[in-house]
């Protein structure tokens, strides 16, 4: 990688994606939605421990960042499904992969985190 690559300003912008990949909640929500669209409430019971407030702050972090589709059908009560936009569908293949890294990996993560704290 070239110093114009490794930039400040780059770094900052990755570190603002990476942020919002590796909260708690956007990448269950994205995960969830992986098999099609969904309702508020049917992801709220598929995301087990989200409160609705964060089910809704992350709903609606990830509509802005344009992972997340919205779309309302007027009946009554208004029907809200949201999907994956095309972009967030792109996501689904590298948060997938890093999952399968986490868990080939938590063994030895875990060792090293006890010998860490073994030696503080």
């Amino acid at each position: 990688m070239t110093d114009a690559e490794h930039s400040p300003i780059r770094c900052q912008a990755v570190n603002d994606i990476l942020a919002r990949v590796g909260d708690k909640w956007s990448m269950q929500v994205v995960m969830s939605l992986s098999a099609g669209p969904m309702r508020f409430n049917e992801l709220r019971r598929a995301i087990d421990g989200i409160s609705q407030r964060m089910l809704t702050r992350t709903l609606r972090a990830l509509e802005r960042d344009g992972l997340v589709d919205r779309e309302v059908t007027p009946s009554v009560p208004p029907r809200v499904d949201y999907s994956l936009t095309m972009l967030g569908r792109s996501l689904r293949e590298p948060v997938a992969a890093l999952g399968v890294w986490a868990m080939e990996n938590r063994s030895h993560i875990d060792s090293a985190r006890a010998r860490f704290d073994a030696e503080e």
